[in-house]
């Protein structure tokens, strides 16, 4: 097969394996996956909360260092894409169908459900459930994507290594990264990519299903979602090969417009000031306990920790087994950038983008559970969108929109992740063949079945946090090694040493050069 790699008949057999033992033996996967997640969530979760809080600190650090100045990629080189383009695109890649399928079912349940401070229907507990949904969808999240994206971005473009994870190891490891250790490397993040990409497709697929069930009556069982992967997997693929250019560009763009206007719609039609009002009271709520929340751990109370475990855990888990699906993808079309701006647009435009999202949506959740209209807290999650658009104005065609505004997120990360999955098993090539697309797409739909199958949303989210794990490791040692390189290049070119001028980027220019410029 053109370009496949060792890399990929290593991955491909374990995935294989992973769905053949979803669909003979789903029960034991079950208990196997349930019992494994159980031990790292007591064990280690500390260590996702210190390492993602690290995470966070190193794209702030590189935010306002002189080393901010410094391209990914060579001096001439221009951005591939317009920014409002590249913004639409990595967003896409990023939250896409987590925005919908939590837009409304997080903020209800922390304030209906389960509280994160105990403060379940109240007042105080309004506050508290936006704010806890805001950090898990905010800062932390995109630092995770942000800090495998920019080095990859680094090494690939700026110094001229495969767009592979080991290749981004090469300042720490040395030969070593072209080696058995790169390729093991390397199918560790295939397998994470995997399983976090079909384990947001299982989500996709369930409130699709979700969204029918509670318009329709089409019933909510595993036949129901096959056909609807099925069908969505036909999609993506067409998608695919049309390309970076032409399917997921256009896709972005156009789910992107999609959700501009259901959100418009919910916020000026929903309680408007009161988003508003929320909005504005969370994010200084969200910047005062920003810390407190990083790393919130609950040593003390079962109960606080048993959350924590369910929700905190389980997203940064979640972001870490995609991050190096999102991470590949934001590094591939942001070539030209520098580090600041890159900073600057992955952390906190999506940030700000989710937060909006999130208090409209939210906002119009509460109120209409508040006002005893209809019981949001009491559907299942996949059904929550629906229930609150259904006190809308047009709330057919709005739940319609949003039926298809999943679709097309839905396709638009599948699509993204055959690529992605594509360039990482094809010894990083920037062009991955058709059939390396194909084979990863419909790999990817099985395996978002197989996990279905073996014990449904339980199931997707054990897995994730067992797929995190390793690879969370691999990202620590990504950020040292992109740190120790910079901090070289850094040196060579006299930054930090001077002041430079504010207009300049940094490039493969020599120290004299850009002591001139200063």
């Amino acid at each position: 097969m053109r370009n496949a790699s060792i890399v990929f008949y290593i991955s491909l057999a374990l995935v294989a394996g992973l769905v053949l033992m979803g669909i003979t033996m789903p029960a034991s996967l079950e208990r196997i996956t349930s019992s494994t997640q159980g031990v790292i969530t007591d064990s280690f979760g500390w260590y996702y909360l210190v390492i993602v809080s690290l995470f966070v600190f190193v794209c702030f650090y590189l935010l306002v260092s002189p080393i901010g100045r410094i391209k990914l990629g060579k001096q001439e080189d221009k951005p591939e894409f317009s920014r409002p383009t590249w913004l639409a695109m990595l967003f896409s890649a990023g939250v896409g169908i987590g925005l919908i399928f939590y837009g409304t079912a997080e903020p209800i349940s922390h304030y209906a459900v389960s509280s994160p401070t105990g403060q379940v229907g109240t007042d105080q507990g309004i506050k508290d459930a936006m704010r806890f949904t805001f950090f898990h969808w905010g800062i932390h999240a995109w630092a995770i994507y942000g800090s495998v994206a920019m080095a990859l971005a680094y090494f690939t473009f700026r110094k001229g290594e495969l767009s592979l994870i080991s290749r981004t190891l090469r300042p720490l490891i040395g030969k070593h990264a072209d080696g058995s250790v790169g390729k093991a490397i390397d199918v560790i993040a295939v397998i994470s990519t995997v399983i976090g990409i079909a384990t947001t497709l299982g989500f996709g697929a369930m409130q699709i299903n979700g969204g029918l069930s509670y318009l329709f009556g089409v019933p909510s069982t595993m036949t129901s979602q096959t056909v609807i992967i099925l069908v969505v997997t036909a999609l993506f693929m067409i998608s695919a090969l049309t390309g970076l250019s032409k399917g997921i560009k256009i896709l972005s763009n156009l789910n992107m417009g999609l959700s501009a206007v259901l959100f418009l719609i919910v916020f000026i039609f929903g309680p408007t000031l009161f988003t508003l009002n929320l909005f504005t009271d969370t994010v200084g709520a969200y910047m005062q306990n920003f810390i407190n929340m990083s790393f919130r751990i609950a040593p003390l109370n079962e109960e606080d920790r048993s959350w924590i475990n369910g929700w905190t855990i389980f997203y940064w888990a979640w972001w870490i087994a995609w991050a190096p699906f999102v991470g590949v993808f934001i590094a591939r079309v942001s070539k030209g950038r520098t580090i600041r701006e890159f900073v600057v647009c992955v952390l906190f435009v999506p940030s700000l983008i989710g937060f909006l999202w999130f208090s409209t949506f939210g906002s119009a959740a509460v109120v209409t559970e508040s006002s005893g209209l209809l019981s949001i807290s009491s559907l299942v999650a996949e059904e929550s969108l629906f229930g609150v658009l259904e006190g809308f104005p047009f709330s057919m065609v709005l739940s319609i929109l949003a039926i298809l505004i999943i679709v097309t997120f839905f396709v638009t990360s599948a699509d993204s992740g055959t690529f992605v999955l594509g360039m990482m098993t094809a010894n990083g090539s920037q062009n991955p063949s058709t059939s390396i697309k194909v084979i990863w797409g419909v790999f990817l739909s099985i395996t978002a079945l197989a996990l279905l199958y073996s014990g449904g949303l339980q199931a997707l989210q054990n897995t994730m946090i067992i797929a995190a794990l390793p690879f969370s490791v691999i990202i620590g040692l990504m950020v040292v090694s992109l740190l120790k390189s910079l901090k070289q290049e850094a040196k060579e070119l006299g930054l930090g040493q001077f002041r430079m001028d504010r207009n300049k980027t940094v490039g493969k220019q020599s120290k004299e050069d850009v002591k001139e410029a200063g």
